[in-house]
């Protein structure tokens, strides 16, 4: 192996000696008014090809990227990407159109001379303070989003979820009729305990453990993490949520779901996606999929990160209430 590293490095620096030679030898190579010619009509024809990619991209990839908010409090999420999307898109049009016709509109001629230009301070003044006017507001509107899912202190009647993280899998606790979480330390993980809650804390004993995410439509949820081991990253793609799970505190965020899952699958985007999606899967011989909302694991967690997921169900207020009334209390699980 040793040996096999000694020849890739020997190669490397042939290799570049060999390029540096060249370049050295272009100091004696004059382009031509035709070279230029070619050269100018080259990059129209590279233009025309990367307007051509761009507007595909545009068109007919749109199948990959996510259906609208799901949450009340994602649709600000939206609103940032829409106005950034079209602030880069319309300058990144005009630009390109720029860069490439202006090398063929001032393709080297032997007939004409290049003008001296030393500087401008209305130029200078404009392409520096534009930027930073859009990039105060930008920003202004995100921090005031992130601040939006992150203060839960106004939020009526809240359910309390707790997330917890480990490899591979997630598990949650719902705060019982005191709408207050138990204390929860991986010092206490044992046995059916595997969240680590503190059974001595009287908070603890009406909460309730689940393996799936049970939301109500139009209701405030206030989710807590912990995480057990690593660092893994709570994403909630469908809500415009997502948060670290950090091994050693808690930490958190609300939103409030819009759509039942069943609304959901009957978005006409949503359908035109699965469709999409049932296509591929179908010649790899796979099953068909149904949209669910899922919590996925965003950080690389480990070798089965992949497979860290939990599906969330979100349903009408009386379903959830059935729901959740079904569910055992810790206290009578664990004893």
């Amino acid at each position: 192996m040793l040996a096999l590293f000694y020849i890739f490095i020997a190669v490397a620096i042939g290799i570049s000696f060999w390029q540096i030679t060249r370049i050295l030898n272009f100091r004696s190579v004059i382009a031509t008014d035709e070279d230029n010619k070619i050269q100018g009509k080259n990059a129209i024809y590279f233009m025309v090809f990367l307007y051509a990619m761009m507007i595909y991209c545009l068109i007919f990839l749109n199948v990959i990227m996510l259906p609208e908010s799901a949450s009340y409090e994602g649709e600000h999420d939206d609103n940032l990407f829409d106005i950034t999307f079209w602030l880069i898109g319309i300058v990144q049009f005009l630009m390109q159109f720029l860069i490439f016709f202006f090398t063929f509109k001032y393709k080297g001629n032997k007939e004409r001379r290049a003008k001296f230009y030393s500087d401008s301070h209305k130029l200078e003044a404009i392409w520096t303070i534009t930027p930073a006017v859009v990039l105060v507001l930008l920003i202004g509107y995100g921090l005031w989003q992130w601040n939006h899912i992150m203060d839960l202190s106004e939020s009526e009647d809240p359910i309390t979820i707790e997330v917890y993280a480990q490899q591979f899998r997630w598990d949650a606790r719902y705060a019982g009729e005191d709408n207050t979480l138990g204390l929860g330390n991986v010092n206490y993980i044992k046995g059916m305990n595997t969240m680590g809650v503190d059974m001595s804390d009287e908070n603890s004993q009406d909460d309730k453990q689940v393996i799936e995410l049970y939301l109500p439509k139009g209701r405030k949820i206030h989710f807590k993490f912990r995480s057990q081991d690593v660092l893994h990253s709570a994403y909630m793609p469908h809500f415009r949520a997502q948060m670290n799970c950090v091994p050693g505190m808690v930490t958190q965020f609300g939103f409030t779901p819009k759509y039942t899952t069943e609304e959901m699958r009957a978005q006409p985007e949503v359908i035109e996606k699965t469709k999409g999606i049932n296509k591929i899967r179908q010649k790899a011989g796979e099953d068909p999929y149904i949209f669910d909302y899922l919590l996925l694991c965003n950080k690389i967690c480990g070798a089965s990160h992949y497979n860290m997921q939990m599906k969330i169900t979100v349903v009408e207020q009386d379903v959830y209430d059935k729901w959740i009334a079904e569910q055992p209390t810790l206290s009578s699980v664990i004893k």
